[in-house]
């Protein structure tokens, strides 16, 4: 029994001691810090309530609305007038009568070839077999043709034998008769834009890629208008890109009006609104510049064939012009014969005959087709279209 009070009491106290020591540790913490004070805050003036007098207002100097410097911002718009555009002036373009005469430079380019080198063979002392041989390769390398070129060689043997003896007076002159006989000088060249019964004549130029189809439908807008007629173009060509623009700029120079349709229309369509607009306007004559086809396509070709059908609703063709190439030589001829299929050629115009060996294309192309050639093309001007002169032509070939 003092047993288990001794150990109640000895519990006791060390339970008391522990305690002692918690309260003792709990003491020695620091205490956490005062809140902030709160600041002191200045309140505002009080604003002046209604009824409360305000302040005298002092006299101070004014500012007018000129004198205020307004805060900077963006630049003031200043909206420019469009740039006034002036149309274009009429070109007056040079007369055609003796173009072709003043155009002879360019053309003599070619007589080496044919002109010079005929007669310097037939100046020979002996005209032997070799000799006439040499004769015939410079004409048929000049694009004669097989059939003029033994037409001419029989001539000229015949008459040179009759001759004698040949001055180089006797000889030019000998060359020019039998030249001029192969091209002939009784054709009616003229450009038949003037029908008796109507108004406007219609002329359609046709032609493959590349020959100056377009280019020369604009030249021969200038011929006309230079003899004093008033023209519309039909810008039919509606496959090529920009050719409607090219033939536009080229009526706008001389005044012409231009019909012109959507990129990829029907071409036929364009030209039966051009000769109507032409009717409209009162106007002498109506070109058309057709697609250049290409001749082995039978389908192209046989729509070039509706375009002719289509215009002959309002009035026949007065004029069809087949545009050639005059350094393409045979090749050409190949191509004259697939349109002359299609459409009924009334005459020729052979352009890029400056410079070029093959002046007897003209002879070649005429016995194919059996028309006569109406406007040759002797250079790259505006003005370097003219009507053809067969003793203009021939006198170039072969020199003064």
């Amino acid at each position: 029994m003092e047993t288990v009070i001794l150990a109640v009491v000895i519990a006791v106290v060390v339970l008391g001691a522990l305690g002692g020591l918690i309260v003792g540790s709990r003491r020695r913490k620091p205490l956490p810090p005062p809140p902030p004070k709160a600041p002191d805050i200045t309140a505002p003036p009080a604003e002046p309530h209604v009824g409360d007098e305000a302040e005298t207002p002092r006299d101070e100097p004014r500012r007018t609305i000129e004198e205020v410097d307004l805060p900077g911002g963006p630049a003031p718009v200043v909206v420019e007038e469009p740039p006034v555009v002036e149309a274009p002036g009429i070109e007056i373009p040079e007369p055609t009568a003796g173009r072709l005469v003043r155009l002879r430079a360019r053309l003599s380019r070619s007589q080496n070839a044919l002109g010079k080198g005929l007669l310097t063979l037939l100046s020979r002392e002996h005209l032997d077999e070799d000799t006439w041989e040499e004769i015939e390769d410079t004409l048929l390398t000049a694009d004669v043709g097989v059939q003029p070129t033994q037409e001419l060689v029989e001539r000229l043997r015949e008459r040179v034998r009759v001759l004698g003896t040949r001055t180089p007076e006797e000889l030019r002159g000998l060359l020019r008769e039998e030249l001029l006989n192969l091209i002939g000088t009784d054709v009616d060249r003229t450009v038949r834009t003037e029908p008796e019964d109507r108004k406007p004549g219609i002329v359609m130029v046709v032609g493959v890629n590349g020959t100056g189809k377009t280019t020369t439908t604009g030249k021969l807008a200038r011929v006309l208008v230079a003899d004093g007629r008033t023209v519309v173009l039909g810008a039919a060509d509606t496959f090529r890109a920009a050719a409607a623009d090219q033939l536009q700029t080229w009526g706008e120079r001389v005044g012409a009006y231009t019909v012109r349709g959507p990129e990829a229309g029907d071409p036929a369509s364009v030209a039966f609104d051009a000769v109507k607009e032409g009717k409209e306007m009162g106007v002498d004559v109506v070109l058309i510049d057709t697609a250049g086809r290409l001749h082995t396509k039978t389908g192209l070709m046989d729509e070039l064939g509706k375009v002719k059908r289509v215009v002959e609703k309002h009035a026949p063709l007065d004029e069809v012009l087949l545009v050639l190439d005059a350094t393409t030589g045979q090749n050409g001829l190949v191509q004259a014969r697939v349109f002359a299929e299609v459409v009924d050629i009334t005459g020729i115009v052979l352009t890029k005959l400056d410079g070029t060996a093959k002046g007897g294309i003209v002879i070649a192309v005429q016995r194919e087709l059996g028309v006569p050639v109406k406007l040759v093309g002797l250079g790259e001007g505006a003005d370097d279209l003219a009507p053809f002169e067969p003793e203009a032509f021939v006198d170039a070939l072969i020199g003064e």
